[in-house]
């Protein structure tokens, strides 16, 4: 069974945000509008279906008539694990470029690293690793201890 997937309906932002991510995570994207749709239910030239393949998958689209754009409270996208230490900072310094540091990744008392931040789109990500997950990152880690 696949694993679930992000889907934002965004505010006219949608090329701007599978670039975006494409970015910090790789992958391939693809996009159709809402005139390739043969849809009328928002502008033609609007990204009516995008995704991003690759390390994480996520999908988006200009929210159209009938879609309420992307706005959430009290939910965050956690990527717990889901890369090694290294790759894992680097997305967490990405993502915030341009958004918001909430809680900064660093190492807690429980032993693993996390932090918390908040992007340009206005997603919420939390982004940890257990230590000793990644040899060629110890003296990374031996730095935030």
């Amino acid at each position: 069974m696949p694993a679930p997937a992000l889907y934002l309906h965004l505010p006219g932002t949608a090329a701007e945000a599978l670039e975006f991510y494409q970015g910090v995570f790789g992958g391939e994207t693809s996009a159709a509008t809402y005139a390739e749709f043969e849809r009328t239910d928002g502008p033609g030239s609007a990204i009516a279906h995008g995704m991003l393949r690759g390390a994480v998958d996520l999908y988006v689209s200009d929210a159209g008539e009938a879609d309420e754009p992307f706005a959430a409270r009290g939910l965050m996208v956690a990527l717990l694990g889901a890369a090694d230490p290294t790759t894992l900072r680097t997305w967490f310094a990405e993502l915030a470029e341009g958004g918001e540091v909430l809680d900064p990744l660093q190492r807690r008392a429980w032993g693993a690293s996390d932090g918390q931040v908040r992007d340009r789109f206005g997603v919420r990500w939390l982004i940890g690793y257990e230590h000793g997950t990644d040899p060629s990152a110890q003296a990374l880690t031996q730095r935030e201890e």
